[in-house]
């Protein structure tokens, strides 16, 4: 007498067995041994979940499931209790107001993020008695343009309450909240001169003294992760992020370039858009073809012509564009 199965049911004699199990009647039979291999199935997306604190002080969040600035702005201001707009910009591996570790485009695999965060707010009258301010500014990507670099010398470096890390708020009463930078960089520059005019400065608020640096020494989890280099997260405009190989020593070398270019041309750094111009720049087989491209995507920047010849210059043909 035959075993019956579990359901009250006997495997068909001779049918396919798979894992001990009898095939139903109509499945399709597995391949042979030395028959095409059947398709893999597709590899899960691994889950990225990033460290985080407070620059000031705070401890330790977790993040994860953010596809460009805003929203990673939202998963911080969520695990810490705050609003969204009380982020200033982001750091990574320092709480320090470092603007060489700011959160640009990208995200290292394993960089902690420091969250820089609304501190005092203060007014200051300036004078502009030369055409350039001596400012550099950047943006967060989600509303607030920043001071980035202050030129030594300069009208703005006389001025002690002026501060690196400072965010613009207003000029002359107008708030120039959800401005770009470089719509902040121009209308500083289009200022009249001898003319006084009054900038809203927001600081933000300052590391506790007891924080310290951190260090791979570090004893609290995930403090002092350095980033690999290898992979990081893209974070995009439009479109969701992509985890992408990191970008190569002449790659980041050429952004460094055009970025200096972006500083000279238009008082602004931005890592994120020197690395799109390599991009164009890279498949361009001339100048005139990239500022077709630059037109179709960044049309409202308006680069002159004589800065466009720089940038495929400094990506193409660095030696030259270095002369």
């Amino acid at each position: 007498m035959q075993r019956v199965g579990r359901h009250g049911r006997q495997p068909p004699e001779g049918g396919p067995m798979e894992n001990g199990v009898g095939q139903e009647p109509g499945t399709p039979e597995p391949p042979a041994a030395d028959g095409p291999a059947a398709p893999r199935a597709p590899r899960a997306r691994p889950r990225l979940v990033f460290h985080t604190q407070l620059a000031h002080g705070s401890p330790t969040g977790r993040i994860e499931g953010f596809t460009n600035v805003k929203e990673l702005y939202a998963k911080i201001a969520e695990v810490f209790d705050i609003s969204p707009t009380e982020i200033l910009f982001c750091t990574l591996n320092t709480h320090k107001v470092d603007m060489q570790k700011l959160l640009g485009g990208q995200i290292g695999l394993e960089d902690f993020i420091f969250a820089h965060v609304r501190g005092e707010t203060k007014e200051v009258e300036v004078t502009k008695t030369e055409d350039a301010l001596g400012l550099t500014i950047t943006d967060n990507g989600a509303g607030y343009a920043f001071i980035k670099r202050i030129k030594e010398g300069s009208i703005i470096n006389r001025l002690q309450t002026v501060c690196v890390g400072d965010s613009i708020e207003a000029i002359n009463d107008h708030t120039i909240v959800g401005c770009r930078h470089y719509e902040v960089a121009r209308m500083l520059r289009e200022l009249p001169r001898a003319q006084p005019f009054t900038l809203r400065l927001v600081q933000p608020k300052k590391a506790f003294d007891m924080i310290g640096q951190r260090t791979r020494s570090s004893k609290s989890p995930g403090e002092g992760r350095v980033a690999s280099g290898k992979e990081t997260l893209r974070l995009r405009t439009q479109g969701p992020a992509v985890l992408e190989e990191g970008p190569s020593p002449s790659e980041e070398e050429a952004a460094r370039r055009v970025d200096d270019l972006l500083e000279s041309y238009m008082g602004i750094r931005d890592s994120e858009l020197a690395s799109t111009m390599v991009e164009a720049a890279k498949g361009s087989p001339g100048v005139a073809q990239l500022a077709q491209g630059l037109d179709l995507v960044l049309g409202e920047f308006a680069f002159p012509q004589e800065f466009v010849a720089e940038v495929w210059a400094a990506v193409c043909h660095p030696k030259r564009g270095q002369e």
